[in-house]
């Protein structure tokens, strides 16, 4: 078959350990025998990290944001044993934090409070009469307002309807403060838009939406802030019965999109495949990073060939597992009858059998 076209490249950020690995398999199986691939391609590996002190995870926030389109590898986030492991200069940011920033995101970091002119405002949050410790956040309106409109776009983007939770009852300054400005955001800016889309903005104290979800069967987008995203992310694509089945993407409020796995380096596993030993990684989410953003890049270039292909991959995907054929982490919950546990290129070529049986 002759190869699909891209115009515009998309921005490819490499990472680290096991994920690294499939992530070249899945080019190479997968991709590259379909797809006439143009990337802009950023090595995002600890090593590569280190050796350009980090500038190499700048750049690719920056081509990002001139592109439109990326979609990134997992990377180590390093603590201190990477830091002897690799031989560190420093113990680098994680570059999701590097990259969400400079792609405009939301950023938690000193407890300092500042009003607009600059001055200083204090109050007392506890009187220390014994040893103990002190956790504080703060953030900026504008960091908040394009949290909310990155969700509110993506919500009408996808047609959802977008939950969001805070604790305002409890945090009555910091999380009250997202309440609001979500709220204001909504009624100025995307209610009409809303309508016309017949999709709903619903809000709710984090612990009722966590009661809700549970009982719920999904169809809309849950905005958390940082911390209860990671945790609640992590528990929902448990429920579904791997870390490996979920993906994320990262929106910025002037419509920039980056993919990505919602899981680690799968670092157990690297070790034996250094080892020389059989692994049998779930490749799922990585797969999926890689159709959002051939499809999102479909979208923005009116290719529809692009598209389907993406369709098409996330189709075989399915249907590989829902035939039986499927990795360690899935083979062990999955209660259908004929199942069958393969090793990571294994289920990536089953995955490529049902791909061009479309072709």
């Amino acid at each position: 078959m002759e190869k699909i076209k891209m115009l515009t490249p998309l921005v490819e950020m490499d990472g680290d350990e096991m994920t690294r690995v499939i992530w070249q398999q899945i080019k190479d199986i997968l991709i590259t025998p379909y797809v006439d691939l143009k990337t802009e391609y950023y090595d995002l590996g600890l090593k590569m990290r280190n050796d350009t002190d980090d500038q190499v995870t700048i750049d690719s926030a920056n081509a990002t944001k001139k592109y439109g389109v990326a979609v990134k590898c997992a990377t180590i986030t390093p603590n201190a044993a990477r830091m002897t492991e690799y031989d560190l200069k420093s113990m680098w940011k994680s570059p999701n934090g590097t990259i969400r920033a400079i792609l405009d995101g939301t950023v938690f970091r000193s407890p300092i409070v500042t009003k607009p002119d600059g001055t200083e405002e204090r109050s007392t949050i506890f009187d220390f009469t014994t040893d103990g410790v002190i956790q504080g956040m703060h953030n900026l309106d504008k960091s908040i307002s394009s949290f909310a409109r990155s969700c509110f776009n993506y919500a009408l983007d996808q047609k959802l309807d977008v939950w969001f939770a805070t604790k305002d009852t409890i945090s009555k300054i910091y999380d009250h403060r997202f309440k609001d400005i979500f709220a204001e955001v909504f009624a100025n800016e995307y209610k009409d838009k809303f309508d016309e889309a017949g999709i709903e903005f619903f809000y709710t104290l984090i612990d009722d939406a966590v009661a809700r979800v549970i009982r719920s069967e999904g169809g809309y987008m849950w905005a958390c802030k940082n911390y209860d995203g990671d945790v609640m992310s992590d528990m929902i694509a448990t429920a579904f019965g791997s870390l490996a089945m979920m993906t994320s993407v990262l929106v910025s409020p002037d419509g920039i999109y980056e993919y990505e796995a919602a899981h680690g380096t799968v670092q157990r596993h690297y070790y034996k495949y250094l080892k020389g030993e059989e692994t049998s990684t779930n490749s799922v989410a990585t797969i999926f990073a890689w159709t959002g953003a051939l499809r999102k890049r479909g979208e923005l270039d009116k290719l529809p060939d692009l598209m389907a292909f993406a369709d098409k991959l996330e189709q075989a995907t399915i249907q590989t597992i829902e035939d039986g054929v499927m990795t360690g982490d899935l083979y062990l919950i999955s209660s259908l009858p004929n199942k069958q546990k393969v090793n990571t290129e294994a289920f990536l070529e089953a995955i490529n059998e049902r791909l061009a049986a479309q072709y």
